[in-house]
């Protein structure tokens, strides 16, 4: 929608994605944190999985269930707007700039969703939510921050679609984001018990 309405406008194409993201993610997390955690990140799921509060073979049920929750929804955006179901992306997001991005973008959700949990849990939803609208600006790569988001966006040639040969840079990068922010975050506020010993 954004990008047929702008006539070309990249920033406004961008504004109308990023208060569709922040306003979607706000009322996915408060519908779906109480049933499963709001677990829609493969990224999210791994800070979990390294603080010990998703097993593995829960992990990898998530896993799989974002991948392919991420392409049909591709799908079924296609499917609403009229434009043909199979489509791979042309868009080229790759080089040094666009991997830090996403390792910042992760970096800092997976950061704010644990802290949150920890100092104000209901308010995880708005945090999300404000946190990847402003990711979308202050990063170069628009915050994808989601790597079931960068496979799905490879199946997508789109506004916001990535290159298939892309996409992979960008999930390494998430996926180093995560863990670096369990780390600081296990650093700087660490639980009870480790403060013990």
């Amino acid at each position: 929608m954004a990008a047929s309405l702008s006539e070309g406008n990249n920033a406004i194409a961008l504004l109308g994605s990023t208060l569709a993201t922040g306003c979607i993610l706000y009322v996915l997390i408060t519908v779906f944190g109480p049933i499963s955690g709001a677990h829609f990140n493969p990224a999210v799921t791994l800070g979990f999985f390294l603080q010990k509060q998703v097993t593995a073979q829960l992990a990898c049920l998530y896993l799989l269930v974002q991948a392919i929750g991420g392409v049909l929804g591709v799908w079924l955006a296609h499917l609403m707007f009229e434009l043909p179901i199979w489509q791979i992306g042309t868009n080229a997001r790759t080089g040094v700039a666009q991997w830090i991005s996403e390792g910042v973008a992760t970096f800092g959700l997976v950061f704010v969703i644990l802290a949150g949990l920890k100092f104000r849990p209901q308010a995880v939803a708005a945090l999300v939510g404000i946190y990847i609208s402003a990711g979308y600006w202050f990063t170069a790569s628009t915050s994808f921050a989601n790597p079931a988001v960068s496979l799905a966006r490879s199946w997508t040639d789109t506004f916001s679609g990535i290159d298939p040969f892309h996409m992979p840079a960008f999930i390494v990068a998430q996926i180093v984001g995560a863990i670096v922010a369990v780390l600081v975050y296990k650093w700087l506020i660490p639980s009870p018990a480790t403060q013990d010993s």
